[in-house]
Parts: structure tokens; C-alpha cells; sequence
């Protein structure tokens, strides 16, 4: 049996919507639902928020997360990266804990419509393939292809295209789409983690399983848009 770690991330500061983690979604707190929703999956889990708020970590414990630290300042910023946050946690919890999970899943509160059977799915599948995948990344296919993207150059004089040949394709960027091999986003409603690759300094590892979604499965809250139409879902 494999020893799972749930982090939920949810830092205070939000800037698109004010305090959106713990702003109320269908009558409970946003983090609040992918809280419930690691309790509800039939895998048994420790399930902590990693969040730089005492008011948040009072929410997060009153729906039955753990909350053992506040996340530092330095890594709870705009630009802060999940891997900071990850490795911060793991290793808070095995120098105060003892603790040391194989698997690490992350539910990002911005997914409150998070179906449980995914969460269940995709912990099976990982745990199945144990040995031949780092991650799993939930991802829905994307309509845009960037096999016909450029970038410029600095001083904007100079068109770059960013793939000249894509499978003995030339040109790619000259191409229907259609012609093009299909590709896919990473959409964040689940990620699962392998807790050995972290020494490697990476979150996704080189061997990723791709679990393939339908974009219209998932809303990802990001802006107040996003909110509305989660909300009437």
C-alpha cells in the first residue's frame, strides 16, 4: 500500500478575485471542496493545506485538513512555482513528522467542481503503473496548435517560427491544422507526483501518464467569470 500525501495550495493575496481560496462557492469555502473531496475518495490519504494564512489555516482545519506550518512569505508570491511549495512540505513533514509519503497528489482549490471518481481513477492508475510513471497530469486536448506559433525576436525586426519540422512534417506552421498531431494542455484539476523525483528537482519527471479529459468537464476559477459560470454549473 502506498503512502499518500494530499496538498492543497492555498495562499492568501489573490489579485483577480480578492481572498478567492476561501471566498464562498455554493455555500462553503472554495478550498473547502477539494478538502471534502480528499476525505471522500476511497484511498486513504494525510491531507494538509499549505497556505500562508492564519485565517485560512483555521478554515482548512474546521473542514478537517491538517494544517502543520505557514508556508514562508518568500514562496507564497505571484510567481511562486509548486515546486516550492511541494518541497517545502515534504520537507517540513519529514523533519517534524517522520514523514515521508510515496505519492503526492495535489488538489488546487480552483477546481471546486473536482469529481471524486477522477481523484479515485487517477490515484488507481498511478498506483498500478507505479513503476513506469514519475507523474500524472490530468490534460484536455487544445484547439490551438502550437506547431503554427512563432516568437520575435528582441527588437521585434524578425519572425521566428517555433517548430521548422514536426514528424517529417516541414513547415508545420504553413499547415492545416488538421494535418498536425493533436496536443494538449495541462489543465490543473489533478496532479499526482512521485515523491522520489523531487531529489531530481522536478514535479513531472520524464514519464508523465496522460490523463485525457473533455474541456468541458472542468472549470478552472481563475477570474470572476471563471466564478460565475462554476457557479451555475
Amino acid at each position: 500500500m502506498k503512502e499518500i500525501l494530499c496538498i492543497i495550495p492555498a495562499r492568501s493575496g489573490s489579485k483577480g478575485i480578492k481572498n478567492k481560496n476561501i471566498k464562498i462557492f455554493k455555500g462553503r469555502p472554495l478550498l473547502a471542496w477539494s478538502i471534502e473531496q480528499a476525505i471522500q475518495s476511497s484511498y486513504k490519504m494525510k491531507i494538509i493545506v499549505s497556505t500562508d494564512s492564519i485565517e485560512y489555516k483555521n478554515i482548512s482545519l474546521k473542514y478537517g485538513a491538517e494544517v502543520p506550518f505557514l508556508r514562508p512569505n518568500e514562496i507564497s508570491q505571484d510567481k511562486s512555482i509548486d515546486i516550492e511549495l511541494i518541497k517545502h512540505a515534504i520537507n517540513f513533514l519529514e523533519e517534524h513528522e517522520k514523514y515521508k509519503p510515496d505519492i503526492i497528489l495535489q488538489l488546487r482549490p480552483t477546481q471546486p467542481l473536482r469529481k471524486i471518481e477522477d481523484i479515485n481513477n487517477c490515484l488507481k492508475i498511478f498506483i498500478e503503473n507505479f513503476d513506469k510513471y514519475d507523474s500524472l497530469r490530468t490534460v484536455v486536448e487544445y484547439e490551438k496548435s502550437p506547431f503554427k506559433m512563432y516568437t520575435i525576436n528582441e527588437d521585434k525586426t524578425n519572425l521566428i517560427p517555433l517548430f521548422d519540422n514536426i514528424n517529417n512534417i516541414k513547415e508545420p506552421f504553413n499547415q492545416c491544422r488538421q494535418f498536425l498531431p493533436k496536443t494538449y494542455l495541462h489543465n490543473g484539476y489533478i496532479d499526482i507526483i512521485k515523491t522520489s523525483i523531487l531529489k531530481d528537482n522536478t514535479i513531472s519527471g520524464k514519464n508523465i501518464y496522460p490523463y485525457i479529459m473533455d474541456k468541458n468537464d472542468t472549470i478552472d476559477i481563475d477570474n470572476i467569470n471563471d466564478w460565475n459560470k462554476a457557479e451555475f454549473s
